[in-house]
């Protein structure tokens, strides 16, 4: 079994040249910050996902770089216009697109970027490209309705814990599932085994993302790669808030929705106040239990697929660095 970290480096290898292509590719405004954005990084969760899920089923997974690619084309540029929709100033470390670019630039190169990502796909030489198209369809379709959630979330006074988990399954778990399931269907397993795929990755998915809304509320800026607190200054409906905001007591609630109602507020003090409220409610206790809970099923969804037990060892170590990340 090919190990994550020789995937990771195959695919970086390979990535690269793509990078460079692109960085070349006029008109040099509207491919340059596509290149900008692909070339700062990242942890290649997805493409590796999706490599290491046809490596399951055959010995080398090389035929599905063109998948992979379109893969992380699209994740990139997901974050490319979440960042101009959060107002995130800096995304691994350096500037955003829409900052060192301005906002017209950032939102066509995106838009370029999306594109790219189905041209990609269309590359794979495979009898299931018809399903694999469709999956890819539907998925990024799922998470722009998961960013709309979100964004409609910002304007309510309530959301409940189910309709925030739903929110995070279509914005961020569905493109893990879509990358794992995605490649093995390139590499032609059978449906079950697919299937069991693709609910690993809902359910790893979306402990993954309460993980991240997690540190984004604990984590050290130094190696979470961006600003600490983003999601209190914008009074992101996280499970943090959600939970603090039904468990605290009646001060505390007063006090959170007294900083969620001010237009203006020092950025640090807002962050200090409401960290201190999210850890006296339990809703930091309360927000990694969920992510045990979530873990817990997407272990037992990996040991029904139907492959050597030895295979899975990459994909239980991914599981518990999820659990235990801390960028």
């Amino acid at each position: 079994m090919i190990s994550f970290q020789l995937l990771r480096q195959s695919f970086e290898k390979e990535f690269q040249k793509e990078i460079q292509s692109i960085q070349t590719t006029s008109p040099i405004p509207l491919y340059e910050p596509v290149a900008y954005s692909l070339v700062g990084g990242g942890k290649r969760i997805r493409p590796v996902l999706l490599l290491h899920a046809a490596s399951l089923f055959s010995e080398n997974p090389s035929f599905a770089y063109p998948a992979a690619f379109a893969i992380e084309l699209f994740h990139n540029f997901t974050l490319l216009h979440d960042d101009i929709m959060d107002h995130a100033v800096i995304r691994r470390g350096n500037p955003t697109v829409h900052v060192r670019n301005g906002e017209n630039s950032a939102i066509l190169s995106g838009d370029a970027m999306s594109i790219m990502a189905f041209r990609y796909l269309a590359q794979c030489y495979t009898p299931n490209l018809t399903p694999i198209l469709s999956l890819f369809s539907t998925t990024a379709l799922e998470v722009c309705e998961g960013q709309q959630y979100d964004m409609e979330f910002e304007k309510r006074d309530q959301v409940t814990i189910d309709e925030y988990l739903e929110m995070i399954r279509l914005k961020t778990a569905v493109l893990i599932a879509c990358s794992l399931k995605m490649g093995a269907l390139l590499a032609g397993a059978n449906a079950r085994n697919s299937q069991l795929l693709y609910e690993f990755g809902i359910l790893i998915g979306i402990a993954f993302q309460l993980q991240d809304d997690w540190l984004d509320v604990y984590g050290d800026e130094r190696t979470f790669g961006k600003q600490i607190g983003g999601d209190i200054c914008e009074n992101k409906k996280s499970c943090l808030l959600i939970t603090a905001l039904a468990l605290s007591n009646i001060n505390d609630r007063m006090e959170l929705q007294k900083w969620m109602a001010r237009p203006a507020f020092d950025r640090q003090e807002k962050i200090e106040a409401v960290r201190k409220i999210y850890t006296q409610s339990g809703a930091d206790a309360s927000t990694r239990d969920l992510m045990n809970q979530y873990y817990t099923q997407a272990m037992e969804a990996l040991q029904q697929i139907e492959v050597e037990t030895s295979a899975k060892t990459e994909l239980e170590k991914f599981a518990a660095e999820v659990m235990s990340r801390v960028k």
